[in-house]
């Protein structure tokens, strides 16, 4: 019963257009009350509960990455990645789009995060597909599809909470996010080579001679980030945490001295804005840690774990259960909350069952990450049309085979676990 009563407040007042965080603590004090703990001792437990869930060292990498992507979108490293994947394969027809599909993959590997990803390509290539005759929802719907990339291919805010949620290496979840994060670029561009005859887009981007040199000098010091940063962690150079600062450091150092771009009043800017960033995801991951502990001491796990305990001697039709409900979650809540609340009411399940728990962390956080583009309440969404003046309807019906094809690489991962277990397994040797 504690299980209806939580997830009847949660969506309840998440229907009420109640912020996440609100609602979180909200359905803390709905918890108390239901489970008869409403007293002076109890109700300090939700501020101890914030104040610790806050208070944890690996949490340290988000405001290090999400500080980095701001310096980069303003230090000038975004636009050169994008003349980079233009000059990569911008020279065949239809090339903006295969450029934005491969800056996806490159801002990915910078930003980590899907709303950035989405907004600071839609500013840098909405404009330029306009130019070229693409249709709005048609050019929002590529952008929108290969910012699902930001939580996939490291380094990924979403596995960071991840893995210091339910305590498995950050590292290892970097490494089993990047082949399939790959897979699904590749995929999504497969699809654009089908969109562009049906569309009859015969655009395509010339460079003149000497360009390119020029393009690829100015954007290796991006493009060498995430290399860097990868083979960092990697080799044990330094942590995760100490990756989002090495980030930080190389970051400003490439836009204030090697671009020039960045002044120091535009860093303060920057820094305001990583701030404030920082400050809503911070305030979700605490009250998220207190909406938790009412969960485990309402016993709503044990609870989980009986409502699927018929499918536990069946991994995939477990996995597939678990996929339908998270599908359905993302569709109506952001990630982060969907990660902090449910990752630790799935997670000894999953132990239970024998499956990989870093196959599952991969499953899971690709399967929030189609949430952010899937309506009513895909964050994405909303940022891309916000940009590109484009209606909801219209970029939906214009991004579903993108959308389709995604999802049948989450299923094409799911009952292939080896596409994603072994190449982590050769990257970690």
């Amino acid at each position: 019963m504690e299980l209806v009563v939580f997830l009847v407040s949660l969506f309840g007042f998440l229907a009420l257009g109640i912020p996440i965080a609100i609602v979180l603590v909200l359905c803390s004090m709905v918890l108390m009350y239901y489970g008869g703990m409403w007293d002076s001792m109890f109700v300090m437990i939700i501020p101890q509960s914030m104040l610790d869930g806050a208070n944890n060292y690996p949490l340290m990498a988000i405001p290090f990455f999400v500080f980095a992507g701001e310096i980069m979108t303003e230090g000038g490293l975004s636009k050169r990645v994008v003349k980079l994947a233009q000059l990569i394969i911008g020279r065949v027809r239809g090339g903006l789009g295969y450029a934005a599909i491969v800056s996806s993959v490159i801002f990915a590997g910078l930003m980590g995060s899907s709303v950035g990803e989405a907004a600071a390509l839609g500013s840098l290539l909405l404009p330029m597909m306009a130019q070229a005759g693409y249709k709005p929802g048609r050019a929002g719907g590529v952008i929108a599809s290969g910012a699902i990339l930001g939580p996939i291919i490291p380094p990924s805010t979403n596995f960071i909470l991840l893995g210091a949620t339910v305590g498995l290496s950050i590292t290892k979840l970097f490494m089993i996010g990047l082949v399939p994060g790959l897979i699904i670029g590749l995929c999504l561009m497969v699809t654009w080579f089908f969109i562009v005859r049906i569309d009859g887009y015969k655009e395509k981007i010339e460079f003149k001679k000497g360009e390119a040199s020029k393009i690829v000098r100015d954007a290796m010091p991006a493009f060498m980030m995430p290399v860097l940063l990868l083979g960092g962690i990697r080799f044990g150079v330094f942590t995760p945490t100490e990756g989002g600062a090495f980030a930080c450091v190389y970051a400003i150092a490439v836009c204030t001295l090697y671009y020039r771009e960045l002044t120091f009043k535009g860093l303060l800017a920057v820094s305001a804005r990583a701030a404030r960033t920082t400050s809503v995801v911070m305030l979700i991951v605490a009250t998220a840690t207190a909406v938790g502990w009412f969960i485990t001491s309402a016993q709503i796990p044990m609870q989980v774990a009986e409502l699927f305990q018929p499918l536990v001697d069946s991994p995939i039709l477990l996995l597939l259960s678990i996929n339908v409900f998270l599908f359905l979650a993302g569709m109506v809540m952001d990630l982060t909350p969907n990660v902090l609340i449910f990752a630790p009411v799935f997670y000894p399940l999953i132990q239970q069952a024998g499956i990989d728990p870093y196959f599952f962390g991969l499953l899971f956080i690709l399967n929030l990450g189609i949430g952010v583009i899937t309506p009513p309440v895909g964050t994405v969404l909303y940022v891309v049309c916000g940009i590109g003046n484009i209606k909801i309807g219209n970029l939906v019906r214009n991004m579903a085979p993108f959308l389709i094809v995604e999802m049948l690489v989450l299923f094409l991962l799911l009952f292939f676990p080896s596409l994603s277990i072994e190449p982590m397994k050769f990257l970690m040797k």
